[in-house]
């Protein structure tokens, strides 16, 4: 079953994809991705565009930002985010960081591609089109962490430092946290060549799965010509294992960010001009 549902928030018309397999299971946390629909930029980036690096008029994003904290209840103030370099950087974001990046892209973390917190009250974002999400959540600490990886950073094993980041901080049990991929481009869709096929098949090998070249196969599908179709959205799932999250606690979305462009952002699909989804989590202050 789909871990992200499709809703439409009541409170400001916002479209977004809730992750429901956990926000049902655990009162106070919220999770989720959002869509392109029910913002207030034009085109190319209608409607609900968050990022700020994509030529949108900055009061728009802003505004669109807004949509979706108050979609979910929460201040704008508590939205914090990073500028993202494709990297495996990790930041603790403390109580005093909140807002960070909300209205400018110079007040952001610099040069960070995941957060992590313990804070109640601070809602972590970071923005993707086509990219992966990854989501952590520790219920025994109270800890939750986001994470973008596009191949550079699936290949720099950003789920496994944000794990590592997690267990150092606050005492984080990989066998006991919950990871998440959101909503990316598709093995479907996602077509590479050259140097990439070589990092990732590199990659698929060392992640230990007993399969060996078959996973390997599945993962990175070659096409011929040079080109091979990759699942970054698996090879993230398994980089979550090998972080020692268990299997049945690591969520797997299907919604490919391609195939549904006319609902969600896709840097493939739209050749470059487009907007921005925001990924979100938080846990909410009692």
């Amino acid at each position: 079953m789909e871990p992200f549902v499709w809703e439409q928030a009541q409170r400001s018309g916002a479209s977004l994809l809730t992750l429901n397999s956990w926000t049902q299971q655990h009162a106070g946390i919220t999770a989720g991705f959002t869509t392109r629909l029910g913002g207030v930029s034009g085109k190319p980036w209608e409607s609900l565009n968050m990022g700020l690096h994509v030529g949108d008029k900055n009061e728009d994003v802003v505004a669109n930002r807004m949509l979706l904290t108050e979609a979910l209840g929460w201040p704008f103030e508590a939205f914090t985010c990073a500028e993202q370099v494709h990297g495996h950087r990790v930041q603790v974001v403390s109580a005093e960081d909140a807002g960070k990046g909300r209205d400018s892209r110079q007040t952001a973390f610099q040069d960070t591609d995941a957060l992590i917190t313990n804070v109640p009250g601070v809602l972590l974002a970071s923005f993707y089109a086509d990219c992966v999400p990854l989501y952590f959540y520790d219920s025994e600490n109270n800890a939750v962490g986001l994470a973008h990886a596009g191949w550079k950073g699936t290949a720099l094993e950003i789920a496994v430092r944000t794990v590592e980041a997690m267990r150092e901080e606050y005492g984080t049990d990989p066998a006991k946290l919950r990871g998440a991929v959101g909503p990316a481009i598709g093995v479907c869709c996602y077509e590479v060549d050259g140097p990439v096929i070589g990092r990732m098949e590199e990659l698929c090998l060392s992640l230990g799965d007993d399969r060996g070249a078959d996973a390997t196969d599945r993962m990175v599908q070659h096409k011929g010509n040079g080109k091979a179709m990759l699942d970054l959205k698996e090879i993230n799932r398994h980089i979550m294992i090998k972080a020692g999250i268990l299997p049945i606690h690591i969520e797997l979305s299907t919604w490919c960010t391609s195939c549904k462009s006319d609902i969600l952002f896709s840097h493939r699909a739209e050749h470059g001009a487009t907007g921005r989804m925001a990924s979100w989590i938080g846990i909410e202050k009692r």
